[in-house]
This record gives C-alpha cells, sequence and structure tokens, in this order.
C-alpha cells in the first residue's frame, strides 16, 4: 500500500498512462502531416511573406535560390519527412519568420498560454464549487434558479462575444489594460503581468463555466438523494453537503475537466488573439500565413499532446480517486 492505494491500482493507472501514450504519438504524427499538407496548398506565397516588401525587387534567379535555401520548393510530404526525422532527435527546426529555432520561440510563448489557461481552468473551478454548492443547498430556490441563468447565458454566448463584451464594459469604462503583459513603451514585471492577465483569464474562465457548473450542480443533486447521504442525514452527521455529498459529486466532475482541456486550449488561442497575450496564438496565425511548417507543426503537436495529457491525467486521477473504478 502506498498512500491508501494498493499496488494493483498504481499499475492500472501506469498502463493507463501507456494506452494513452501509445495512442498519442500516431495521432500526433497524423496531425503535424495535416498540417504540412494544408499548409503547402494555402493561398500564401510563403517567400513573399519571408521577403516582405522586398520581394517585388528580388529577381527571379535570386527568388529560386531562396526557395531552395529554405525547403519552400520541397513537397509537403518530404517537408514533413525531413521534420519528423529531426523533431525525433530534437531539433524541431528554425522558424522563418522568427529567425531562430523553433524551441527557443516555444519557450518564450509556451509559459504565458500555460499561465493563461492554468489561471482560467482554476477560476472555472471555483466558480463552479461555489455556485453548484450555493445551488445545492438552496435547491429550486432563487439561487438555483440564477446559477442556472448564469450557466445558460454563459454558454449561449461565444468565448470571442464574452471578451468583447468585457473589453467594453469593463476594461474601458474602469481603465483596465486590454492588452500585452504591460503597458506600451514599459518592460513586464510580474505585477504588470498579472494586472494584464486577469480580464483575459476571467474571460477564459466564464466560457469553460457551464459544462462545470451543471455537471457539478446535478451530481451534487444526485449525491444528496442517495443511500449514503440519506444515511448520514439519518445518524444526525453535521455539514452533509460538503462532508458526504461533495465527495461523491467530485468523481464525474474530475472527468468533465479532463474532457474540456481541446475546448480551454482553443479558448485560450481566442483569447491571446483578442487581447493581445504573447502566447502561441499568434505564432500559429503568422506561421499559418507566411508557411512557417517548422513553426506551425510544432504548435500543433505541442497542443495535441496538451489535449491528450489532460484527458490522460483527469483519467487517471479518476482510477485514483474511485477504486470502483477498473479501466478508464
Amino acid at each position: 500500500m502506498t498512500t491508501g492505494i494498493s499496488t494493483h491500482r498504481w499499475k492500472m493507472v501506469g498502463s493507463l498512462l501507456i494506452r494513452r501514450l501509445l495512442v498519442a504519438i500516431p495521432v500526433t504524427l497524423g496531425l503535424t502531416a495535416v498540417v504540412f499538407a494544408l499548409a503547402s496548398i494555402a493561398p500564401f506565397n510563403p517567400l513573399a511573406s519571408y521577403l516582405g516588401s522586398s520581394y517585388t525587387h528580388t529577381s527571379t534567379q535570386l527568388r529560386e535560390q531562396l526557395n531552395t535555401e529554405l525547403g519552400f520548393d520541397r513537397s509537403w510530404v518530404d517537408a514533413w519527412t525531413h521534420w519528423i526525422w529531426h523533431a525525433f532527435q530534437g531539433d524541431l527546426g528554425t522558424s522563418i519568420i522568427a529567425a531562430r529555432p523553433v524551441t527557443q520561440v516555444l519557450a518564450e510563448r509556451i509559459p504565458f498560454t500555460v499561465l493563461l489557461t492554468i489561471s482560467g481552468l482554476l477560476t472555472a473551478i471555483v466558480l463552479a464549487l461555489v455556485l453548484s454548492l450555493a445551488a445545492a443547498k438552496y435547491q429550486h430556490g432563487i439561487i438555483d434558479r440564477l446559477t442556472l441563468g448564469i450557466a445558460q447565458l454563459a454558454q449561449s454566448l461565444p468565448v470571442f462575444v464574452v471578451a468583447l463584451i468585457a473589453i467594453g464594459l469593463i476594461a474601458l469604462p474602469l481603465g483596465w489594460p486590454t492588452g500585452g503583459i504591460a503597458a506600451a513603451g514599459m518592460a513586464p514585471t510580474t505585477g504588470s503581468v498579472v494586472t494584464h492577465l486577469l480580464l483575459p483569464s476571467s474571460v477564459l474562465a466564464l466560457s469553460l463555466l457551464p459544462w462545470l457548473l451543471l455537471n457539478l450542480r446535478s451530481s451534487l443533486f444526485e449525491a444528496l438523494e442517495s443511500d449514503s447521504v440519506l444515511a448520514a442525514q439519518g445518524r444526525g452527521a453535521s455539514n452533509i453537503l460538503i462532508r458526504e455529498a461533495l465527495p461523491q459529486a467530485l468523481l464525474p466532475f474530475i472527468s468533465v475537466i479532463g474532457s474540456r482541456i481541446g475546448e480551454l486550449i482553443t479558448g485560450a488561442l481566442i483569447v491571446e488573439t483578442i487581447f493581445a497575450w504573447p502566447g502561441i496564438a499568434s505564432a500559429v496565425i503568422a506561421s499559418a500565413i507566411a508557411g512557417d511548417f517548422a513553426l506551425l507543426a510544432a504548435v500543433t503537436a505541442s497542443s495535441a499532446l496538451a489535449v491528450f495529457v489532460g484527458n490522460a491525467l483527469a483519467d487517471a486521477a479518476y482510477l485514483i480517486a474511485d477504486p470502483r473504478v477498473s479501466h478508464a
């Protein structure tokens, strides 16, 4: 036994993670192949994006030379296999638009995306817990109906609409920052990052809230009607909602969190674009327009792996939390 969890249970968790890894690798490779294929037929001239305004003054001979040197004249299959081969050796290539190794670009941008997604997810989880507990305590009352109204309203609004409303009704009247991580011309500090993070993380949290809130509310209502909770009430136990009902309701809640990882990443990319947050969203757009295969594939692979990891960890947590579950 390890902290109350049997060795067999840990082996089940390890088996689950290995199975998910075996699925994640080929799927991610397939997604990067799709990226290279779609980028090759996109109506953009990567060399023109690379040269900018000097493209029109560049001779045909020099254009052909640059196309060869930069790999723009390769078929997408050749470009993809070349990238895959080097990626497995730890070399993700060089970003054309940044003129730096892709690993450096990702190292600069991914931490900001992670900061945004984690803060948004944690905020959504806390809000879902508070509101669902209030709804369960006052079932079918005003607070419960208000909670349902909030969830349904948030569910009906796309994340970019929520972001624009937040900017128009909150940021501009109150003078809150609406973009970046620091004031114009100023170097970012911890304080400026936190201040500029407040609005985008709140918007992201609101976009995630409906599914989390509705699921936890429903689970709490079911738990309050369960035999174990009714028995605890019969024994005269105190604080039934927190001590008895909530632990039962949190088990399916874990799975819901894992299932929303994809939506979390997609929403984060939209929020980053609207609030000019220096994460991977701008890299996705710029690399797609410029035909920067290496950067675009690396960002796609990172996002896909993040979804797989999030779902796998959520299922592993479910296995650990509920001994009745034999597989996930």
